[in-house]
């Protein structure tokens, strides 16, 4: 853990849990930006996780609470996401569950006015996705919100999984839908080389149960001035044995 003498800490018992440092207000000079949080005795678990930003110019202090503000690993990551040239807040936090499931946050803090860009709860809300077994070792992946399809080939999954699924002709047995989780992962990327970050986001696709992992749902958002958009959407699975 990193400990400041500079910081007020709000919370009692909080503690700098991470810290970066940048110009996230627009004045040029760059401010100390912590996550501060409660640790929990003999365990990572982190509650209470807070925003912190110190400004550069002044000290004065800024506290941002999250709405989910309790997990494992809470990290920083500054960068300008909008184009303004003013770096931005990106904080991760896992969750710790078995589905790998991270909460994320994007701030904004030009002219000291936090704002709120991207909520991990808006992003999983916003596409719903139909995943479906087919006929013939196929499953369909549905972008209903988006309207695009993709299709998996599990032809190659193995053969005791195949066989619980599909008869001897390659006919379902019986329907079976499964589902694209939360969000996974979501990486600052630097596509067109121009300083500004967009986002890659990850979503694993299971079958018949959350660890029947068949692939993952990549997404690139970009913001357009006033949301992160999607720019273009992909599904990636796993390589087999030649």
């Amino acid at each position: 853990m990193l400990h400041s003498p500079y910081v007020n800490f709000s919370q009692k018992n909080a503690m700098i849990v991470s810290s970066a440092w940048g110009d996230v207000n627009g004045d040029g000079i760059p401010d100390h930006v912590y996550l501060t949080g409660v640790k929990t005795i003999d365990s990572p678990f982190i509650q209470k996780i807070t925003l912190v930003i110190q400004d550069g110019r002044t000290g004065m202090m800024s506290y941002v609470p999250l709405k989910s503000n309790a997990g494992y690993n809470p990290t920083l990551f500054l960068g300008d996401f909008t184009g303004d040239g003013i770096k931005d807040i990106l904080i991760s936090i896992a969750s710790g569950g078995s589905g790998g499931i991270m909460f994320y946050y994007i701030y904004s803090y030009v002219c000291n006015t936090p704002k709120l860009l991207f909520d991990y709860n808006v992003f999983n809300e916003a596409y719903k996705y139909q995943v479906i077994y087919k006929d013939y070792y196929k499953v369909e992946v549905i972008n209903v919100t988006e309207g695009i399809r993709y299709v998996i080939d599990i032809s190659t999954r193995d053969q005791d999984y195949l066989n619980e699924i599909y008869d001897a002709e390659g006919k379902l047995k019986s329907p079976i839908e499964g589902f694209v989780n939360p969000l996974s992962g979501l990486y600052p990327v630097v596509f067109d080389s121009d300083g500004v970050y967009e986002l890659l986001a990850y979503q694993r696709i299971s079958g018949r149960f959350a660890a029947d992992a068949l692939g993952y749902v990549l997404t690139t958002l970009k913001w357009n001035g006033r949301k992160f958009a999607l720019v273009n959407q992909s599904v990636a699975i796993g390589g087999s044995p030649v």
